[in-house]
């Protein structure tokens, strides 16, 4: 969903956040204190998983004037970036007309060096439209997840309706219901599409939490743990304005069928007090589950993402900012708005791909980082947001 507050983004410590005692965390209390993770006991003991930044690439690789990006008005927000037989793969939401958070379409990109793109097609396009009718007048999120046992690509995504906004309620996406597709091609290469619309596996309902606000399921993320599968979905109470949450949830299948199932004894699952949007979920070679995902507010800083760390892909710790354009000479863009994924490059080194708003125009471009995880004696301690 398009922000409708400035994205001034979390912390600037460039560090990872850490697990909080899971034998007593519930997800809906106050952060206990952190104890290091135990994934990989015998090679990490005592320490904690730590995020540092490594890189930040000169500038954005995807602006308004790439190849491919022509008759796209307002830019790419969301979505997420994969890798594929040595190939970047790319799907975001693309802003490209008016109303600027209704008229959307889902492409496909890709790169084989991450910094030169070729745009290959578009998946999905909204309607646009905006009398309240249509419940895909809005497309967002695309996010694929490869099923091993079927040998096809799954691709889950949101949609919603529309109206106009009026002074206390922002109508321009609301009830948002998630999407999920299947690849007609088999096997990693049916990743470029085209799919098939199954079903939707997760919208408002009489299982609606009561976190959940007007904006309905405003993003879907699914990740093996063990035999099931769970998946972090968001909502926000836009119902009232200026809105004050966006907050997400976990919900659990025995498939990437379904079906799916809110877990209310875990949710809402609490990163950050206010906001939180786009978990895209990584596990590490020793089992870590990484979370990174969009956070905001107004002191923050506005070039930081957030991320979360669990043993067991079930219960997460407390978020931490993470900033990826530190040096202030070098920073391309106003703020941050989506991490699109952690793609692992090996030895403990990964790939994240982000979108970024640059003020004027007022256009939103994709640029990338390379992060490292490592282990530390001591837990990283948070340091306050630029003002």
């Amino acid at each position: 969903m398009k922000k409708q507050t400035p994205l001034l983004i979390s912390f600037v410590l460039i560090s990872a956040s850490l697990l909080p005692s899971l034998a007593s965390q519930s997800q809906s209390a106050p952060p206990t204190k952190p104890t290091p993770h135990p994934a990989a006991a015998r090679t990490h003991a005592g320490e904690f998983p730590t995020l540092t930044l490594v890189e930040a690439h000169a500038g954005p690789v995807i602006t308004q004037h790439s190849p491919g990006a022509e008759g796209n008005k307002y830019g790419f927000e969301g979505g997420s970036v994969v890798k594929v037989a040595g190939v970047y793969r790319m799907m975001p939401t693309e802003v490209f007309a008016d109303p600027a958070t209704v008229k959307t379409r889902m492409a496909y990109w890709t790169s084989k060096d991450r910094i030169h793109w070729t745009r290959i097609s578009t998946l999905y396009e909204s309607s646009g439209a905006g009398d309240g009718k249509d419940p895909r007048a809005s497309l967002w999120a695309p996010m694929p997840v490869y099923d091993e046992a079927a040998q096809r690509w799954n691709l889950f995504y949101v949609a919603y309706n529309s109206l106009p906004d009026t002074p206390t309620v922002y109508w321009e996406n609301f009830d948002g219901q998630i999407w999920r597709a299947v690849s007609k091609v088999k096997g990693p290469a049916g990743i470029a599409g085209p799919y098939n619309d199954l079903a939707v596996i997760l919208k408002p309902d009489a299982e609606t939490e009561p976190w959940e606000g007007l904006q309905g399921t405003d993003s879907f993320f699914p990740y093996r743990v063990g035999n099931e599968w769970y998946g972090f979905y968001g909502s926000a109470n836009t119902e009232k304005m200026p809105c004050q949450h966006w907050r997400v949830g976990l919900a659990k299948a025995p498939t990437l069928a379904g079906p799916w199932k809110r877990v209310p004894s875990l949710n809402p699952v609490r990163f950050e007090k206010v906001y939180t949007e786009n978990p895209i979920v990584t596990r590490a070679a020793d089992g870590t589950y990484l979370a990174v995902y969009d956070r905001a507010t107004v002191t923050d800083n506005p070039t930081a993402i957030g991320y979360s760390v669990s043993r067991d892909g079930i219960h997460w710790s407390p978020g931490i900012g993470l900033d990826l354009q530190p040096d202030a000479k070098s920073r391309w863009a106003d703020h941050i708005n989506t991490p699109m994924g952690l793609i692992p490059e090996g030895n403990g080194t990964y790939t994240l791909f982000y979108t970024g708003v640059v003020n004027k125009p007022n256009y939103e471009s994709v640029g990338f980082v390379t992060l490292k995880l490592t282990y530390s004696k001591t837990p990283p301690v948070s340091a306050p947001g630029k003002k």
